[in-house]
C-alpha cells in the first residue's frame, strides 16, 4: 500500500567521497542536512557527530588529484534528513499553515516616507 522506502539511519560519521571507507551510497538516496552550531551547513564533505567536526571545501584551493583541499571546523554537529516538498502540508488537505508571530517592539514604527 505504502511504496515509500524509509532512509536508513544516518551514521555517526559520514563522507561524501565514494572512495572513502566512511561512504554509505544507500544515505545519499535522500537528501542530507547538517548544521554545526546551529547554523545549516551546504558545503559539508564529510562530518563526524561524536567527534564534533565538519569537513568543508577551503575556497577554491585543490590538492594534486584536483580534489578541493578541505579544512576542518569543530562544533556541535547534527546530521538529518531533509524532507521533500512533496511532504509539506497542503492547504487542500485542511492543515493548518503556520503563521508568522508580529512580535512587539519598543520602538514606534516610522510610517512616513
Amino acid at each position: 500500500m505504502n511504496d515509500t522506502k524509509l532512509p536508513p539511519p544516518l551514521p555517526d560519521h559520514l563522507s561524501a567521497d565514494a572512495r572513502s571507507p566512511h561512504h554509505v551510497a544507500a544515505v545519499f538516496e535522500h537528501e542530507v542536512g547538517i548544521r554545526l552550531n546551529g547554523k545549516e551547513r551546504h558545503d559539508v564533505e564529510e562530518y563526524c557527530i561524536s567527534e564534533g567536526w565538519v569537513k568543508v571545501p577551503a575556497g577554491k584551493a585543490l590538492d594534486r588529484k584536483g580534489k578541493p583541499l578541505l579544512i576542518k571546523l569543530k562544533g556541535r554537529v547534527e546530521a538529518y534528513y531533509v524532507s521533500s516538498p512533496s511532504a509539506t502540508p497542503d492547504v487542500s488537505a485542511g492543515l493548518p499553515l503556520a503563521t508568522p508571530v508580529d512580535a512587539p517592539t519598543d520602538k514606534p514604527v516610522n510610517t512616513t516616507a
